[in-house]
């Protein structure tokens, strides 16, 4: 990374928001790290080319690597059914409620959860979300739309937490 000091300045900065999104993609960390590498490692490849901020490029390199990975017929890990009991600190509402949230995204499409994620996680607009996906405008609000009423009738997420 010598060479392209800006992409270390860049990845340094902007790695735990990029890693936050890759892991709500995913749905586990491993999984987020191994995603933002290989989105990261392509990014570099092109960094000389990118004009501009290259916060969009990036994320778009994030969601295109994410959804191939996703078209593949064989993933190498399988998730397991049961976690291991951790230790919950006075926030244990919140991680319930998270973990509820995060189980809810993955019964969405790839691509309704990628639309999901950059507009409400990453809070970007309708049209920087369609330039970061590659889609209309049009598109983005009917996959939002179709994903969040499919998680308004999601029972885990309509149950109260106690």
């Amino acid at each position: 990374m010598a060479e392209r000091p800006e992409f270390a300045e860049f990845v340094a900065a902007r790695s735990p928001v990029l890693l936050r999104t890759a892991r709500l993609l995913t749905g586990d960390w491993a999984s987020a790290e191994d995603l933002l590498q290989d989105a990261l490692a392509a990014c570099w490849r092109r960094w000389s080319r990118i004009e501009g901020n290259p916060e969009p490029y990036v994320h778009r390199v994030l969601v295109t690597t994410y959804l191939a990975r996703r078209r593949r017929f064989w993933n190498r890990e399988k998730p397991t059914g049961e976690l291991p009991e951790l230790a919950v600190d006075d926030a244990s509402e919140q991680v319930v409620l998270q973990e509820q949230v995060e189980t809810a995204l993955r019964l969405l499409t790839p691509r309704q959860r990628a639309v999901i994620v950059l507009r409400y996680y990453e809070d970007l607009t309708e049209a920087e979300t369609a330039k970061v996906l590659g889609i209309s405008v049009g598109t983005v609000k009917s996959q939002a739309s179709k994903a969040l009423a499919r998680l308004r009738v999601d029972a885990s997420l309509t149950a109260e937490v106690s």
